[in-house]
C-alpha cells in the first residue's frame, strides 16, 4: 500500500496468496483438501487503499506476499494458509505524495469458508491485519472495528487462476496526523483491494 490518490477505486479478491476469509461452518468441519501445500509466494498489481469517506486513494505499483498453505485432506477451513511476509512496492497518493506502507501483526491468516465446486473458487477471510503509513508528514494506522483490534478482510481464492482476490471487511484509519488530516481521518472506514497471483500452482477444494 504505498500510493495516495483522491479517487473511488478498490475491489477484486484475493492477495496475500492462497486465500483468505472467516471461519464459518465449512471451515469449522475438518473438509478442506490442500495441494500440494506448503510455501508460495504470490504478487499483485496496483493494489489499492481507499478511503470509503474522502474517497483519497493511496495507489502502489505492486505488492508481494508470502506464506504457507497447509497439505492435505481433512483439514479444517480456518487458517488453513497463513501470510507470513507482505510488502509494497512505490505507493503514492494526493498531490504525488510518496507513502511506505508496513505490516502489522504478521502472521495474517487465511481462513476458508465455503467452496463453489462449478467455479473451482473458495470464498473467506483474511483476519489479523494490520499496517502503518507514513510519508510527507502524513501518517495513519490501519486496523479493525477499533485500533486495538486487527481487520478483517474478505476474499476468494481461484484454483484455476491462482489468484488470492482480497477486498471489502472492517479495516479502518487511526491516529492520522499531519497532511494525512483532511485526506485521512480518525475512523474513516478503508478497503484495500489487490489480487495476488501465486508463483505456482496450489489447489483448494471442499466437499
Amino acid at each position: 500500500m504505498r500510493k495516495l490518490t483522491k479517487s473511488t477505486t478498490v475491489a477484486a479478491a484475493a492477495l496475500t496468496a492462497a486465500l483468505g476469509m472467516t471461519a464459518g461452518s465449512a471451515s469449522a468441519a475438518g473438509t478442506w483438501t490442500a495441494t500440494p501445500g506448503g510455501a508460495w509466494t504470490a504478487k499483485a498489481t496496483s493494489p489499492k487503499l481507499l478511503d470509503t469517506r474522502t474517497g483519497t486513494q493511496l495507489t502502489c505499483s505492486s505488492s508481494s506476499a508470502a506464506g504457507t498453505l497447509q497439505s492435505g485432506s481433512g483439514l479444517s477451513g480456518t487458517g488453513i494458509s497463513s501470510i507470513t511476509s507482505v510488502s509494497w512496492t512505490s505507493c503514492t497518493g494526493p498531490l504525488g505524495i510518496t507513502f511506505t506502507v508496513t505490516p502489522n501483526g504478521l502472521p495474517w491468516s487465511l481462513n476458508a469458508v465455503s467452496y463453489n465446486s462449478a467455479t473451482g473458487v473458495t470464498t473467506g477471510t483474511l483476519t489479523g491485519v494490520k499496517a502503518h503509513i507514513s510519508g510527507a508528514g502524513c501518517t495513519a494506522d490501519f486496523a479493525g472495528p477499533t485500533s486495538a483490534t486487527p481487520a478483517t478482510l474478505t476474499g476468494t481464492y481461484s484454483n484455476s487462476t491462482h489468484t488470492l482476490s482480497l477486498s471489502g471487511g472492517d479495516l479502518h484509519a487511526y491516529n492520522v496526523s499531519g497532511t494525512c488530516l483532511g485526506l485521512l481521518n480518525n475512523g474513516d472506514a478503508a478497503t484495500y483491494t489487490a489480487n495476488y497471483v501465486l508463483n505456482g500452482s496450489q489447489t483448494i477444494t471442499s466437499p
